[in-house]
């Protein structure tokens, strides 16, 4: 039987391991919440990065500049690939913005009253592609944090996406940036003659009731400071207040010299996971109340030039 002392001595080396391992763990925490962004993007390596696929990369000339859109090929492979059949047939040159809606969209398409442009391969109508099956190798990053449209959010290839685990399904999220594909009331009535960007708060309940495309990855300023249409929606009232388009043109199709050269941070590294962890848990003497929590349209996956060897 152990004596009084012996007991206390096991208690007091208890207590100090606990201290120990609990100082150790606030320690952690408080240097992980104080890591920046900037600070794990600095300490990156090359292999953190991907370049974009010139396949599935999209010029929107604006007389203003260059806006660059991605193609999220696995989401909407039948839109995506109507997209640049329309591409390669010039739907999209001067193609007037008829719609800047305040905290919500920029949408370009044939205005009505006009004769609708004669297509060769497109098509003007295909089934829509609101979620897709996840096949088993799917690369997902998950977030731990709780979304209030979907059971699970994350991101797979650097796109902000959500799924539902209990039929293996999985759809882009409406957030800012997001490029999907306008339709009328029929779910089928979409194939990329009319499409938009949200440029307002993320309007997830859009999820699963619009097929989206990709997402802006460089060029989103200038949309979001696009004159805000009078009309209803957004929607201008006359066709002198229109920006046109010059033309939307495929990576792929233009010589390397004529290509913007940008990589996306790859969303299954540790490093993303440290600039989420970073985003959610905001440090340094400004923030006095870190969130401790973020949701997938708050996660800003990093873009920058391809660094010149």
């Amino acid at each position: 039987m152990l004596n009084k002392q012996r007991i206390f001595s096991l208690l007091a080396s208890a207590i100090l391991i606990l201290t120990t391992a609990s100082t150790s763990a606030v320690a952690s925490e408080k240097t992980t919440t104080a890591t920046t962004v900037a600070d794990w993007l600095a300490q990156s390596s090359a292999t953190d990065w991907r370049e974009l696929d010139a396949e599935n990369t999209l010029y929107l000339e604006l007389p203003t500049g260059r806006v660059i859109i991605e193609l999220a090929s696995d989401f909407a492979p039948k839109h995506i690939s109507n997209i640049k059949a329309l591409v390669r047939e010039g739907f999209y040159r001067n193609i007037p913005i008829v719609r800047v809606q305040d905290n919500y969209v920029v949408q370009w398409n044939e205005p009505d009253g006009v004769t609708p442009k004669a297509l060769k391969q497109a098509k003007r109508n295909i089934a829509a592609e609101f979620s897709v099956k996840l096949p088993a190798n799917f690369a997902f990053t998950p977030l731990a944090d709780r979304d209030g449209y979907a059971p699970q959010t994350g991101h797979v290839n650097g796109f902000a996406m959500a799924t539902d685990p209990s039929n293996n399904s999985g759809w882009l999220t409406h957030c800012y940036g997001a490029v999907g594909i306008g339709r009328d009331n029929d779910a089928d009535s979409g194939s990329g003659t009319s499409m938009y960007v949200v440029t307002g708060h993320a309007p997830r309940h859009l999820d699963r009731n619009i097929t989206l495309v990709g997402t802006v990855r460089q060029g989103m300023a200038l949309l979001s400071t696009l004159p805000r249409g009078q009309g209803a929606m957004g929607f201008y009232a006359s066709a002198d207040q229109y920006t046109v388009i010059k033309d939307i043109t495929l990576a792929a199709d233009l010589p390397p010299a004529q290509r913007t050269a940008l990589q996306v941070l790859r969303t299954d590294t540790a490093t993303f996971k440290g600039v989420v962890e970073a985003q959610r848990n905001r440090g340094g003497d400004w923030y006095q109340h870190p969130a401790g929590y973020i949701e997938v349209c708050n996660v800003r996956v990093p873009v920058r030039e391809t660094p010149v060897n």
